[in-house]
């Protein structure tokens, strides 16, 4: 069957017809040869690969690297020195591999062994251009498989410290954490059965958020223990940890996201690009490492 006409302006745009094979090109990226199209009604001459999202690229053979990189704690100016490419083709090709890993995360999801009976979830703190202006990764990860479910970025107000100090130099700071924590759960309900067991430590917003969404779930809460130096904090010294599976989970993404590393030169400048990379580190994880 061939491929829809691409021109919206077409009179059969979306409807797979009028449509006829045109011969072959080599693409000069990765030598491939690529199905060529013509459509009768508008003139217009397309490939296979007008419809994808690598549409345009001119260096698809890095794509698969440089994913391979950003989820292996390579900054973006050492992944564009080590594949020989400029920094601004790295975060252009970040921006494309968090569309295609959005995709595929949403695919995962639907193809997950579900109803989930047993979930914990919890904020990881960092950072956007300084402390003054920190960040909450809320993370939703599945017990029995250890499958990241979903993480989702919000923007929070300096605590601690340096509260006085960031509200003199950037003024208030509004706080998401509250309606991205909410979402995130409530995007979830339907591969999470309703009696679910979620556990988390005892976070005084975690509540209201499990209620709202999961009304009938048992919700279990566990006092934060001592944090050891090994997993970049996140990992406590307990031996029986009960919140292992999300403790775990945030260490891998401090030693597996180049911009999560504590005590590092590596800071994420906008809150966008880090959502962007948890969203191809969550494909990375869930398809790669886990094998899910």
């Amino acid at each position: 069957m061939n491929p829809d006409c691409p021109n919206s302006n077409c009179a059969s745009f979306s409807k797979n017809v009028d449509t006829r094979k045109d011969g072959f090109y080599s693409r000069a990226d990765d030598c491939r040869i690529i199905q060529r199209y013509y459509c009768k009604k508008c003139s217009k001459r397309f490939s296979t690969s007008t419809h994808t999202l690598e549409y345009n690229q001119k260096k698809r053979r890095v794509n698969i690297p440089l994913l391979k990189l950003l989820c292996s704690k390579v900054s973006i100016r050492r992944s564009a020195l080590i594949l020989g490419i400029n920094k601004n083709t790295v975060l252009a090709k970040t921006i494309y591999l968090a569309k295609k890993a959005n995709i595929e995360n949403s695919i995962f999801l639907k193809k997950l062994k579900v109803p989930i009976f047993h979930i914990q979830f919890d904020d990881l703190i960092t950072k956007e251009q300084t402390k003054m202006k920190p960040l909450s990764i809320t993370i939703a990860v599945d017990v029995q498989s250890r499958a990241i479910l979903a993480m989702k970025v919000s923007q929070i107000g300096a605590f601690g410290h340096l509260a006085k100090k960031a509200v003199t130099k950037y003024g208030k700071r509004k706080n998401n954490h509250f309606k991205t924590s909410n979402d995130m759960l409530a995007g979830l309900t339907s591969i999470i059965e309703k009696n679910v067991l979620i556990e988390t430590d005892e976070h005084k917003r975690y509540p209201t958020i499990v209620k709202a969404n999961f009304p009938m779930a048992t919700h279990k809460t566990y006092k934060g223990e001592q944090a050891c130096v090994v997993g970049q904090g996140e990992l406590k010294k307990n031996g029986n940890d009960p919140l292992f599976a999300i403790n775990h989970t945030c260490a891998m993404l401090r030693d597996n996201i180049g911009r999560l590393v504590r005590r590092s030169w590596g800071l994420s400048q906008k809150a966008y690009m880090l959502q962007h990379h948890l969203d191809i580190f969550q494909y990375f994880y869930n398809k790669i490492y886990l094998k899910l």
